[in-house]
């Protein structure tokens, strides 16, 4: 009797250990897609103590920031390698568009666990080069015709890039300069899909606005069919939003409370008219 008992326990000891070595491949293949309000520190607390609950339970992914213009990751990469503590990195690549506080736990948890931090940005400069010249001007031959951008781009993704772009702007911004922002955001969304694409077989999380993160118009748009089977997507909305529909554009939407700011229409001047 005593050796059947045993025998069970070795067995189902087997049988655990490879459910769990499958569970960890399962994980460790996943894609992870999760959205901010800039400026939200709510939403930036939350996020990160989800992220945080999956590392510490295992999972070790690459970390993919909008945070860090793409060219910056040999200088990523090298203070991650002697940096102790997320000030450091900070101190080295950080810029004045961001507030870092809302991102150095997010660091830090890179740092501690060893997790590779990925610069997956569009700098402003090749942006505003994307808007005069063309995708060429900042993209590879082969991420163009990969990503099928010497073609028309799909009628849904301009159409809903173009409404999400005069609402963000309060329906203030010029006519004329509308398809060429198009063009810009969508090279920054092919950025960020093809690094991810480059680290999925680890397992990557992208931290980005959540408009860059959207299933209809962001990321997922150029993320192949294959890859759609191993993506979550999170939305961290604000209840304003909420309340809009947005929340439906994610696979998750955490709701957060709506943070206090000045209204950012005023800010923004009505466009010229013709003279």
């Amino acid at each position: 009797m005593r050796k059947s008992n045993l025998l069970i326990a070795a067995i189902t000891a087997g049988l655990l250990s490879a459910c769990a070595t499958q569970t960890e491949k399962s994980v460790s293949s996943k894609i992870l897609l999760l959205g901010e309000v800039h400026d939200n520190p709510e939403g930036h607390a939350q996020r990160y103590a989800d992220l945080q609950k999956m590392v510490v339970a295992g999972w070790r992914p690459a970390i993919a920031m909008e945070q860090f213009d793409r060219e910056n990751q040999a200088e990523l990469s090298q203070a991650q390698a002697t940096c102790t503590d997320a000030d450091c990195i900070i101190s080295k690549l950080g810029n004045k568009r961001w507030a870092w506080p809302h991102y150095r736990p997010v660091i830090q948890l890179a740092i501690d666990y060893k997790l590779p931090l990925l610069a997956a940005n569009l700098s402003r400069a090749d942006a505003a080069r994307v808007m005069r010249e063309g995708y060429a001007a900042v993209l590879d031959k082969n991420t163009i015709s990969g990503y099928k951008l010497d073609q028309p781009l799909p009628a849904v993704v301009v159409d809903g890039q173009r409404a999400a772009m005069e609402n963000g702007h309060c329906g203030k911004m010029p006519d004329n300069i509308v398809p060429s922002m198009v063009r810009a955001q969508v090279a920054r969304d092919v950025v960020m899909a093809k690094i991810v694409t480059e680290n999925a077989d680890r397992g990557v999380v992208l931290l980005a606005g959540n408009g860059h993160v959207r299933r209809d118009l962001g990321v997922p748009v150029w993320l192949s069919t294959s890859q759609q089977t191993s993506l979550q997507i999170h939305g961290y909305v604000e209840a304003d939003d909420s309340k809009s529909g947005n929340a439906a554009l994610y696979d998750v939407s955490h709701v957060v409370k709506t943070h206090t700011r000045p209204d950012p229409c005023l800010s923004i001047p009505a466009p010229k008219k013709p003279i």
